[in-house]
Order: C-alpha cells, then structure tokens, then sequence
C-alpha cells in the first residue's frame, strides 16, 4: 500500500541540498556510505528532513541517478554541436568524476531494479545522441559508413574512457598512453588534428583504411 504521507516539493531547496549532499558522500566514500544519518548530517539538516522529501533511500537514490543522467544530457546536446564532436564527446566521456558516479550507479543498480531500468534508458538516450554525432562526423570525413557503424563508433569510445577512467582511479595506468595515442589518431584522421602544438598525426589516412 502507498504512503500517503506528504512529500517536499520537488523544487525545494533542501531538497537539492540533500541531493547534492548525498552525491558527494558517494563519491568520496562510495554508495554504502550514503546513509540517511549521513546525508542529513553533510547537509547540515536533520534527519527526519531526508524521508520529508524522500519515501525510501532507493528513491533519493533514483533522483540522483535522474538529475545527474538529466544534467548530462543536456552537456552532450551542447558538445555536440562543436565543430569537433567526436573529440568533444571523448573528453566529454572520460570526465573522472562522471565516469566515478556512473559506476557507483551501476554498482547499486546490481541490487535495485528501479535504478537498472532507469540506467537502461537514460543509456538508450545517450547513445542516440553518441550515434547521431559519429555518424555526422564519419559522413563529413568521407569514411565508409559501412566499415565503421557509427553506432560501433560510439560504443568504442564510451566503453575505451571509461575503462581507462575506471583503472586509473584503481592506478593501473598500463598501456593507458598508447590507448590515448591511438584514439588521438583516430579522431585527427576524422575530424583533423587537435589544434595543441601544430604537429601532424603520425600515420596517413591510408593507415584507417
């Protein structure tokens, strides 16, 4: 049976306060650390305020998971739109703090459905964005679609950044520059060299084909 205690406004303050409280508790300390006690405490308001706004702790965690994914979004349908968007979407993905509440999220989502479908989705709307990117940007360099699916395209460099993210923050770092090289490479065959220092990539075009 629903509870038909009353909830805080979506849009209160402290409900944003406990939200961002609650997000930075996972990431300095990971998901299990995030407690009610706890929340409110960095917060600096008291306990009973986090189930005003909050039925469960698996909704605070559901609104976390929904504003951060949200906030994402719309910093992707920006990045896109820059001269350079495969490069633009790489930086974009391999964000450390990003990847680190990706992963928190993933891990919980192990345990609760509600968050598992949630991820599921939000992923489908991020990788419409990703695919659309990579194939205007495949098209523009006059590559062959049919050998790089631009959908293949945007798995790669989404699954690449945060492999790397995820070990670095473990400080396994082999292999780790050539990796970087190499997707370097890669994005200045497509969309030109990084505007850094001037110098040309190291392999030719030919060496895609």
């Amino acid at each position: 049976m629903t509870s038909s205690r009353r909830i805080g406004s979506p849009d209160a303050k402290n409900r944003t306060v406990l939200l961002d409280a609650a997000e930075q508790l996972m990431l300095e300390k990971g998901y299990a650390a995030v407690t009610s006690r706890r929340v409110a405490e960095r917060a600096g308001l008291k306990p009973q305020l986090v189930h005003y706004y909050f039925r469960t702790m698996d909704d605070l965690f559901l609104e976390m998971f929904r504003r951060r994914a949200e906030e994402g979004l719309a910093v992707q349908a920006e990045v896109v739109k820059s001269p350079n968007p495969l490069r633009a979407l790489w930086e974009f993905s391999t964000d450390p703090a990003a990847v680190a509440v990706t992963m928190e999220f993933i891990a919980m989502a192990r345990h609760r459905d509600a968050l598992r479908s949630e991820i599921a989705r939000y992923s489908e709307l991020f990788r419409v964005g990703q695919r659309d990117a990579a194939r205007a940007a495949l098209a523009r360099s006059g590559y062959d679609l049919a050998r790089i699916p631009p959908v293949v395209l945007s798995v790669l460099m989404t699954s690449i950044s945060r492999v790397l993210v995820m070990e670095e923050s473990l400080g396994l770092t082999a292999g780790h520059a050539e990796t970087y090289e190499l997707v370097e490479w890669c994005l200045s065959m497509l969309e030109g060299a990084a505007d850094r220092d001037g110098t040309e990539p190291a392999f030719q075009r030919r060496d895609l084909a």
